[in-house]
């Protein structure tokens, strides 16, 4: 069954002749799927920030968030470990400043805490279809390729065998003080992507990183949705 939320923000976007969804819809779409993501507001008025501030509650993070804008941090748009209104306010005037040309707003969210970072995404392959995939997180994506891969849709079995494949699959478990990863969280979030993947084929990718444990709760902290076909949202309602 097709989620309807989730769609309406994608044919929107495609009716804009959009590539991508900026972090705040990529993760109304992930919400809408019941994936865990961080709390937060997206602010297009310094006069709503200290109202979003303090729903959020200190500390929090700042970004620039904009679909247009891919690669945040090596733009200086991202601020962490805010503490006070007055570092919030002097970073959103930074932020605004460094999109100027671009369409965005300030996304303000809460700060997740925890040592263990994943990744989960999708990608669509022109054989199989959509494909899950898992493995570690953060700067080790890139550096130590430790993923895996199942076609969509999943079941409990499959994604389960996706987090004991990876070569670092004992970061899951309870190490060093850490609490054991909740895998049924991490189980349905898996499941939840393949169907996103399913339910809406111009998702042409996925990717959800870092996903940090808290506690022992999974978070999607960023996130980035790419569409194919954009101009053309014929088929998706």
């Amino acid at each position: 069954m097709k989620n309807n939320k989730a769609n309406l923000i994608v044919e929107k976007a495609l009716r804009k002749g959009r590539k991508t969804l900026s972090e705040y819809e990529s993760k109304q779409v992930l919400a809408a799927y019941d994936i865990p993501i961080t709390k937060e507001i997206l602010v297009k008025d310094k006069d709503r920030l200290d109202k979003a501030v303090q729903r959020i509650g200190f500390p929090l993070v700042m970004k620039g968030c904009s679909a247009d804008i891919a690669h945040k941090t090596e733009k200086g748009l991202i601020h962490v470990d805010i503490r006070s209104v007055r570092e919030a306010k002097k970073a959103y005037g930074e932020i605004m400043a460094g999109m100027k040309g671009f369409d965005g707003a300030v996304l303000v969210q809460e700060m997740i805490k925890g040592r263990r970072e994943l990744v989960v995404g999708l990608t669509r392959d022109p054989q199989f279809g959509p494909c899950v995939m898992f493995g570690l997180g953060g700067i080790f994506t890139e550096i130590l390729h430790d993923v895996s891969f199942r076609r969509a849709p999943l079941e409990i079995r499959d994604a389960q065998e996706m987090m004991r494949d990876i070569k670092g699959h004992k970061i899951l478990d309870a190490v060093r003080g850490m609490e054991a990863a909740d895998e049924k969280r991490l189980t349905d979030m898996l499941i939840n992507v393949g169907r996103i993947g399913l339910d809406i084929p111009e998702v042409s990718e996925i990717d959800l990183n870092p996903v940090i444990i808290s506690g022992s709760k999974p978070v999607v902290v960023d996130a980035l949705i790419i569409l194919k076909n954009p101009g053309s949202a014929k088929g998706l309602r």
